[in-house]
């Protein structure tokens, strides 16, 4: 089970770039594509790298400690030296707020 969180406004974020934003604890980079928002985890699954400091280009999310790509959309590995993908999340917006869906945690 997920639920929606808060996390920017529509006008923080410019297209084109990414931004570190955090939902329920969990670092989460959110990405602008022309108006259409993504969300991945934040941290290369390659080495601990903040992917929210890397580069956009496209689709397509750069590493900037060792260059791996991911798709921005699916979260797929690209290029070496990462193998592993990226988790996803849902993102949806409602009026000016951004909102990204994290698993809820158990209690």
């Amino acid at each position: 089970m997920s639920e929606f969180i808060r996390v920017a406004k529509v006008g923080e974020l410019a297209p084109g770039s990414v931004v570190r934003v955090e939902a329920a604890g969990k670092a989460i980079a959110l990405y602008n594509l022309e108006g259409t928002y993504y969300a991945t985890d934040e941290i290369c699954t390659h080495a601990y790298a903040s992917l929210a400091e890397g580069f956009v280009d496209g689709a397509t999310i750069e590493c900037p400690l060792h260059g791996a790509q991911f798709s921005i959309k699916t979260g797929e590995a690209l290029s070496p030296p990462a193998s592993e993908p990226l988790a996803t999340y849902a993102v949806r917006v409602d009026g000016q707020d951004i909102l990204v869906a994290v698993p809820r945690s158990r209690e």
